[in-house]
């Protein structure tokens, strides 16, 4: 248990500072080098790990102090959305990015709404009830999860149906109707934060000096790279990009992994409404 939670802690702090990293501060510098970005997100997590540990109090007052009753109730707050537009970006071609975007927000805004509410006022017991407002607290977390997730579907499908769509060039592979096309996809918008990329590669190419003993430690200890990165030839290059998008499968294998999904699904979904 102890490595399961390590793991899944770990997990959500990389991926966070990730985005905290290559969402909001690459905005707010765009020419921020690739050690200034790496140090970045390595401070954000650790704010994270202060915010986490500030958050255990409302851990023990929410959900009568169960940790899975109160794990599973966030859970349905605020995942439904973000399942929303995974599932239908990968399964309808003709959602796009405003619609994305705006689904997601309202659907975290009706989500946190309702956490906070249900948090500030506290569940109650049989005992003494709590007088949380029955059209919140009187829907049980993981219906207002289905509530949530549809809400949240028809937000994305409506507002993209008003927007442009994106053309089918650019999603080759992306979603499940073009899964199979062998055509090369393009970039749906220029990545600023490549090209600077580009630019400071060639910087590298450079002579640089022989770095001290500290700052050596220094890289080692940030998890900087010690030395040149070798440059690939077109060949190679043209290789490893057709291992990237190479989206075929092997049927023995595939038929054992659809297999092994759908049981574990199954056992998931019996967890989840047993004991949730």
């Amino acid at each position: 248990m102890l490595a399961s939670l390590i793991s899944s802690l770990t997990s959500i702090f990389n991926s966070a500072s990730t985005l905290f990293t290559m969402d909001i501060y690459t905005k707010i510098h765009p020419k921020a080098t690739e050690k200034e970005l790496m140090i970045a997100g390595r401070l954000f997590m650790r704010f994270l790990i202060g915010v986490s540990i500030a958050w255990i109090p409302i851990v023990q007052t929410a959900q009568s102090g169960q940790l899975f009753d109160y794990m599973q109730s966030v859970t349905s707050y605020l995942a439904p959305p973000i399942a929303a537009v995974f599932t239908l970006a990968i399964f309808c071609k003709r959602v796009n990015e405003p619609g994305a975007f705006y689904g997601l927000c309202i659907g975290l805004l009706v989500g946190l709404a309702c956490m906070i509410t249900e948090f500030s006022y506290g569940t109650g017991s049989c005992v003494s009830p709590s007088n949380c407002p029955t059209i919140i607290c009187g829907v049980h977390y993981l219906y207002f999860a289905i509530i949530l997730f549809s809400l949240s579907c028809i937000l994305i499908l409506v507002i993209s149906l008003m927007t442009k769509p994106i053309d089918d060039k650019h999603l080759y592979r992306l979603c499940w109707s073009l899964r199979n096309n062998t055509e090369e996809r393009i970039n749906l918008e220029l990545d600023d934060w490549t090209d600077n990329q580009d630019s400071n590669s060639m910087e590298t190419d450079e002579v640089r000096e022989e770095p001290s003993f500290c700052k050596k430690a220094y890289n080692w200890f940030c998890g900087f790279d010690q030395g040149n990165d070798s440059k690939l030839t077109k060949e190679q290059e043209a290789e490893m990009k057709m291992k990237l998008t190479d989206t075929t499968e092997k049927p023995l294998w595939r038929n054992v992994v659809n297999a092994n999904a759908i049981i574990l699904l199954t056992v998931c979904v019996f967890f989840q409404g047993f004991f949730g």
